[in-house]
C-alpha cells in the first residue's frame, strides 16, 4: 500500500534518504508525509494507546530513523526498517509505562458515516470488536497480522521488520487470523 506522493516530488525514498543526507530538509518531510499515516495506524493498532500517545510515537520513531539512517541499507523498503523501529519505540514505550495498560484505538475515523444511522452504529460496534480482539492477541501474532492485513507487507518484509523468519512470519498470521475468527464469533 503506498500513499500518493505529493505533486512535485517524485523521487524513491533511496533518492530523497541520499538527497536528505545531502542537506536537504526536504526531503525528510517528505518521507514523513508518505510514511507518517501508516506508521501512526501500525502504532495505534498495536496498542500505543491514545491520539498523543502515538503522535509521540511516531515523532520518536521518525528522530531514531533520522539518527539512524546511515545504517539503512536497502534491503528491506525504507517502510519496512521504519516499522521495525517503531516496533522497537513501541516496546520501549511499555517498558517505561511498567503498567501494562493498553487503550484501544479509537477506530470510528474508518467508518462512513455518510448515510445509515444503524448501519453505522452496526459498523462502529464491529470495529470496536475487531480493535479488541487485536489488541486480544499475543503481541507477535498482533504484529504480524498488523503488518501484513494493514500495511500489505509481505512476509520477507515482515519478517525482516520483527527480527524472525519468513516462515515463522506465516505460521504467526496464520494463528492470528484464525484467533481473530474465533474471537469474533
Amino acid at each position: 500500500m503506498t500513499t500518493p506522493l505529493r505533486a512535485g516530488d517524485q523521487r524513491s525514498d533511496t533518492d530523497l534518504i541520499e538527497a536528505w543526507k545531502a542537506g536537504e530538509e526536504a526531503a525528510a518531510t517528505e518521507l514523513v508525509y508518505r510514511h507518517g499515516k501508516p506508521l501512526a495506524r501500525f502504532l495505534g493498532a498495536a496498542g500505543a494507546g491514545v491520539r498523543e500517545d502515538i503522535e509521540d510515537l511516531v515523532q520518536e520513531t521518525f528522530v531514531r530513523a533520522f539518527r539512524r539512517i546511515e545504517t539503512f541499507r536497502g534491503g528491506s523498503s525504507f517502510r519496512t526498517w521504519l516499522m521495525t523501529i517503531g516496533s522497537n519505540v513501541l516496546k520501549d514505550a511499555w517498558r517505561k509505562r511498567k503498567r501494562g495498560r493498553v487503550i484501544p484505538l479509537d477506530d470510528r475515523e474508518i467508518v462512513d458515516g455518510s448515510s445509515d444511522p444503524h448501519g453505522d452504529a452496526v459498523a462502529g460496534d464491529i470495529a470496536m470488536r475487531v480493535s479488541r480482539c487485536v489488541q486480544g492477541l499475543p503481541r507477535l501474532q498482533r504484529d504480524v497480522f498488523l503488518l501484513r492485513a494493514q500495511q500489505g507487507l509481505d512476509y520477507e518484509e515482515i519478517a525482516q521488520a520483527l527480527d524472525t523468519t519468513p516462515g515463522s512470519a506465516r505460521v504467526h498470521y496464520h494463528h492470528a487470523v484464525k484467533r481473530l475468527k474465533d474471537m469474533l464469533e
